[in-house]
């Protein structure tokens, strides 16, 4: 049985270089779960292992269906509702919207079979809330930011001054994709995916 595994199968997606660029992205699954809160607080923190163990509970059961996938990487759209910049907002009341992409296969019926299944066996009432959502992002600026979240204001200024140059203009949410495990890998290394939506 052959395993799909779309970090290493969709290079577009998956791949970014460190210095910005504009690039045009499809339309995708992905199971989503939104929030306010800091980075790595309490909220977030339950969001993501309420949405974990969801995907590996779709992945299960298409493996039964003999159509096995690796789960892919943790994602977040971010926002503020503000008239301040996102950075001069107190972190506490940033917004999010955590995701994990599916991949085309993957059905609204079974993904609604699972969540069920899966939020009993966890007893996490949290579980519920997760959404199956499709959206195209469109065109954007991506680049790939290495070093610690805190440094991530410095490759943002790229992403604008190539926005400034293209003359271009935000058309959607800031969207971060995490390459790394911030638990295994030294905040020097590690490596996440900065992508703005422009028109």
């Amino acid at each position: 049985m052959n395993k799909l595994d779309l970090v290493k199968t969709d290079k577009n997606y998956y791949k970014a270089r460190t210095t910005p660029e504009v690039r045009t992205y499809g339309s995708h699954n992905y199971l989503s779960i939104s929030g306010q809160g800091a980075p790595g607080g309490d909220t977030f923190s339950a969001a993501v292992e309420a949405l974990y163990p969801l995907a590996y509970g779709i992945k299960k059961v298409y493996k039964q269906g003999e159509m096995d996938f690796g789960v892919p990487k943790l994602e977040g759209l971010w926002w503020v509702d503000s008239e301040l910049p996102a950075l001069e907002v107190p972190r506490e009341e940033w917004c999010w919207k955590l995701l994990i992409r599916m991949p085309d296969f993957v059905e609204q019926d079974q993904f609604e079979n699972a969540r069920e299944l899966v939020s009993v066996k966890k007893k996490n009432e949290l579980i519920k809330t997760i959404e199956f959502e499709r959206f195209e992002e469109g065109k954007a600026i991506q680049v790939l930011h290495v070093g610690p979240y805190a440094t991530e204001p410095e490759t943002i200024a790229k992403m604008n001054r190539l926005m400034a140059e293209e003359g271009l203009t935000e058309n959607g949410l800031h969207h971060e994709i995490y390459l790394s495990d911030p638990r295994r890998v030294a905040p020097e290394k590690m490596k996440t995916i900065l992508r703005q939506p422009v028109k």
